[in-house]
């Protein structure tokens, strides 16, 4: 931990103090003097400042950014009965969906392009992306001639965005139609389909890239964006993350056993984060992205600026200690959020709110007390914490970032959305903070610092740190 911030001297300090400390008085010290050393490296070096100048999003519960704010300030759920799931025999009949119409697919993409790109959480990214770049004041449409934007690129997650073209395809070749694929079937199924659609539409010639890592796709794409401007090695960077929806993307779930079957009837309800009542997730699909930059040259262009990005830490917890496959290890989370706060060279104290991973799951009541622990916080003292997936569900690859995107206009317009079907709080949460600490309507109230979670299958971790922007 030391030694990454100041080189093998304090490396070898850390290796000192764990032979007499106990292990928490260990994890106490250097998470505390690990925020010391961050703020003298911030000051000792040109670490670049990394800002938010546009956003887009793709959510079940609304399309765009202005339909957005309206929606998660409402409370409105964009859960639904579908019911393919039911004549499949699903044991959850409800889901997440974003509302695309003809429409509004006829605003982006041309009839062709249409025919060519059948895989929806492809679309769904692609308009995220451009919503995000026009709302940045970001040339568009671009040229298709002379060089591309060798300072811009694009690090977008994927998770099953073309499922439903994979099959078609499987159909096809099980039939010996081989011939009929098609000539767009690989870019349409290629984890990276994403990241290069969007590179060909906004010319892009930076490292253009998807990650993928479960649940944690989204905020580790930023992660990595956040990185690339740090390192100088790009002025712009377009970051999210997607997901398609349906039965192929979803029946595995079901089959595990983790989605919710109790609320078919009552949709809305069917998402219940911390609450005591949750049944299991609700899945999700949709797209979120936000376009990153560097701080002097989105000064220098006059960009609008939603809020700054201070901190980000990934990680694993190498399915030990309690972490499987499915399931993650404590200490694992808790050094995520210690790696976040010292990256960001804040103290935890300063933490005013946290977009939380929670997914309607019995996963929730270890998430609260991994924060709690890892930020010494608890009761009142504990900070306010909600959960967008109690509107939109779990947008599995998606979620991270269409998240972050809540996340960064309760941080601008001075917020907190309510964590709804939450009325009956699990008392093991209760234990831990005060209850107050949720919001259960919207809430107004001065915002500096708000912490956004992601935890993924695998055993994986990332977490980020926005702050308002201040000049």
């Amino acid at each position: 931990m030391l030694g990454d911030t100041f080189g093998h001297d304090l490396k070898e300090i850390e290796v000192i103090l764990r032979r007499f400390l106990l292990f928490e008085e260990i994890e106490c010290f250097l998470a505390s003097f690990s925020i010391y050393a961050r703020q003298i490296h911030l000051k000792s070096f040109d670490v670049k400042r990394v800002v938010i100048t546009g956003m887009g999003v793709v959510a079940p519960n609304a399309i765009g950014l202005t339909s957005f704010v309206e929606a998660i300030q409402a409370g409105l759920s964009g859960i639904r009965f579908l019911p393919e799931m039911e004549r499949l025999k699903f044991a959850c009949q409800v889901g997440g969906v974003p509302p695309i119409t003809d429409e509004l697919l006829s605003q982006y993409f041309s009839d062709l392009t249409l025919k060519q790109l059948q895989a929806h959480g492809i679309r769904f990214g692609c308009i995220a992306g451009i919503d995000a770049w026009r709302a940045a004041g970001l040339p568009y449409p671009v040229e298709k001639e002379g060089d591309p934007n060798w300072e811009a690129g694009c690090i977008f997650g994927a998770g099953m965005s073309g499922m439903s073209v994979i099959r078609s395809g499987i159909y096809k070749v099980d039939e010996g139609k081989v011939k009929r694929l098609g000539s767009s079937l690989i870019q349409q199924t290629m984890p990276s389909g994403v990241s290069a659609h969007l590179s060909g539409i906004l010319g892009l010639g930076n490292q253009v890239s998807t990650n993928a890592s479960a649940c944690s796709t989204g905020t580790e794409a930023i992660v990595m964006g956040l990185d690339r401007i740090r390192q100088n090695k790009a002025k712009i960077m377009l970051c999210g993350s997607c997901d398609s929806y349906g039965p192929y993307v979803w029946g595995g779930f079901d089959s595990m056993r983790v989605l919710c079957r109790k609320y078919n009837e009552t949709p809305a309800e069917a998402s219940r984060p911390m609450s005591e009542s949750a049944a299991g997730f609700v899945p999700g699909s949709g797209a979120g992205a936000l376009v990153l930059e560097e701080l002097d040259h989105a000064l220098e262009r006059g960009a609008t600026i939603y809020a700054e990005i201070i901190g980000g830490y990934t990680n694993s917890g190498g399915h030990r200690q309690g972490g499987t496959m499915t399931a993650p290890n404590p200490i694992g989370i808790q050094r995520c959020i210690h790696g976040a706060i010292s990256d960001a060279a804040i103290e935890p104290e300063e933490i005013d709110a946290i977009s939380g991973h929670l997914t309607s799951t019995m996963g929730d009541v270890l998430e609260v007390k991994n924060w709690s622990e890892a930020l010494g916080r608890r009761g009142s003292d504990f900070p306010k914490i909600n959960a967008l997936k109690s509107m939109i569900g779990h947008c599995l690859s998606a979620a991270g970032a269409i998240e972050s995107v809540a996340a960064v206009l309760q941080l601008q317009q001075d917020f907190l959305h309510p964590s709804i079907n939450c009325e009956d709080l699990h008392p093991e949460i209760a234990d831990i903070i005060d209850p107050d600490c949720i919001p259960r309507e919207n809430l107004s109230i001065p915002l500096n610092i708000i912490a956004k979670s992601s935890f993924g299958f695998g055993d994986v971790n990332s977490i980020l740190v926005f702050k308002s922007y201040k000049p």
